[in-house]
């Protein structure tokens, strides 16, 4: 029994020993559903495998059955608790039976512990319409953790001007067999490695108040501790220590790798991203502008050609020297995904639109290399985006933890855990809306042009169009139950030529308890 099986186990026997039976007014939200997937040409398209939580496939017809029961907040109280177990049967997959969510969170106020695996929701993007965040999206199947958090802003202003939320966590990956299969144990792989995050996000306005708010925060994460297997140039496993002051060191990077050499970086493996947001609220529609720019390591968490002309100017050691320059230089913000998104009047046509670009050519630059007074020794650039030295890269189960557009390693046919083409340029454009009360649709187009990776280009730039139209049919004389169609494609020489459907029926409901009679 591995990991995911005791956590859900334990999760089911604490749930039926909750006195649920002495609360009035106690309920349970139940869902079950069947999904049904075929396709032509060599994949599944990107799009019915992609931002699915990793509940997905790339092999060609392949299907799963899921069911889960949950328990939601009832916010009666300063303290709170919530739970649900998720499981799933799954044909054609990277295993047969998948634990999707096994949680339980317990609430004082606006504190929240939650302990296991759980599907959580991208910050500042649209989750039906967006390519996927950079650091986290809905692209992996979810990492099993204990999370400490403000799951939701928190004002600190009377007036509600300006709130905040954040969370820190600590978990385990639990791909352990997939990757040494993937790999055949001859490429290499990790086992036991461990995961971290953070983020703080901040909110200043109130749309109730003046139509224009701003949203911005940042969110890191690393992978550590475990061992590296098959490593190049070793007769045996790499080990990453995982004591307690190497879980301090995640939290501000510090520390080094055994591999680093003459030029260390950090301990771990360390990734994360800034974001902003500008919404204006108009009467009855929405128009919202957000930026992420994504950083590796610490070579790009701040302007690093412009701190060094500060440090230049000012004098190393100068108390101004210490901060990053107000506005950027031309290199910082060459990266990122930038998004428009418009949620429209209430129509029967188009309720949202967004369109995102991804750039991810830059990458720091090719190579930089300083040796001055101030700074004796100072390399950066040829970032390689969700890849690292040791570890496996920014992946779980094969599938991209951020944005899919960047091809995730399950795509590989070499047998490596490896993102081979993380430069990229991407459009994306999405739209969905609700032609009557039972049906809902949406639309994804995503155009992409692939470099390959700075190490390894591609002789010739890769390109690929994807596209996905889906509908959700939710009659109202059969509550509960829905059906969605979805048609999906893929054109180009980074993922072949695919076309496939696939049919999901779903069915969900209230379980109600009565206050049981003394």
């Amino acid at each position: 029994m591995n990991l995911r099986d005791i956590t859900a186990t334990a999760l089911l026997a604490l749930a039926a020993a909750l006195p649920a039976q002495e609360q009035e007014g106690w309920s349970l939200r139940y869902n079950a559903e069947a999904a049904a997937t075929l396709s032509g040409g060599n994949h599944t398209p990107l799009w019915m495998n992609a931002g699915r939580y990793g509940l997905s496939s790339i092999e060609r017809n392949n299907g799963y059955v899921r069911a889960g029961i949950f328990h939601d907040y009832q916010r009666k109280g300063y303290f709170d608790y919530a739970f649900g177990v998720d499981l799933a049967g799954a044909w054609r997959n990277t295993s047969a039976f998948i634990v999707q969510q096994a949680y339980l969170d317990l609430r004082y106020r606006w504190l929240e512990l939650s302990i296991g695996s759980k599907e959580r929701p991208m910050e500042l993007k649209d989750g039906e319409l967006s390519s996927g965040g950079m650091t986290f999206s809905h692209n992996a199947r979810p990492v099993p953790q204990v999370r400490l958090s403000v799951p939701e802003y928190v004002n600190l202003s009377k007036r509600h001007i300006f709130a905040l939320k954040g969370h820190i966590a600590y978990g385990r990956f639990t791909d352990d067999d997939w990757q040494k299969d993937f790999t055949g144990g001859m490429n290499r792989y990790t086992q036991g490695a461990l995961y971290h995050s953070k983020s703080l996000f901040g909110r200043i306005g109130n749309k109730d108040k003046f139509p224009l708010v701003f949203e911005g925060g940042l969110e890191m994460a690393a992978q550590f501790g475990g061992k590296a297997y098959a490593y190049p140039g070793t007769d045996g496993p790499i080990d990453m220590p995982n004591r307690f002051v190497d879980f301090l060191r995640v939290i501000i990077p510090s520390g080094s790798d055994s591999t680093d050499g003459e030029h260390p970086n950090a301990y771990g493996n360390h990734l994360g991203s800034w974001q902003v947001s500008l919404a204006w609220h108009f009467k009855t529609w929405t128009l919202r502008a957000y930026h992420e720019h994504f950083f590796e390591d610490h070579s790009m968490i701040i302007d690093e050609y412009a701190w060094k002309d500060y440090v230049d100017e000012f004098g190393h050691g100068n108390f101004w020297s210490y901060f990053p320059p107000i506005i950027p230089s031309q290199y910082y913000w060459k990266d990122g995904l930038t998004g428009i998104e418009a949620t429209l009047p209430k129509n029967r046509f188009v309720s949202a639109i967004v369109y995102e670009y991804l750039g991810t050519r830059e990458q720091s630059g090719a190579v930089y290399h300083d040796d001055t007074e101030q700074i004796p020794d100072q390399i950066s650039g040829r970032d390689n985006y969700y890849n690292h030295n040791i570890f496996t890269g920014w992946q779980h189960w094969g599938q991209a933890i951020g944005n899919p557009l960047i091809l995730s390693p399950i795509y590989n046919d070499d047998g490596t855990i490896r993102f081979k083409g993380n430069r990229t340029k991407s459009h994306h454009i999405a739209l969905k809306g609700d032609p009557t009360d039972e049906v809902h649709y949406r639309i994804l187009l995503s155009h992409t042009r692939n470099w390959g990776t700075y190490a390894e280009p591609y002789l010739d730039i890769k390109r690929n169009v994807s596209m996905l139209v889906e509908a959700t049919y939710s009659p109202r004389r059969l509550e509960g139950w829905q059906a969605t169609a979805s048609f999906a494609f893929d054109k180009g020489d980074l993922m072949g030529n695919n076309a496939g459907g696939m049919l999901t029926l779903r069915k969900s409901g209230i379980i109600h308890f009565k206050k049981r009679q003394p």
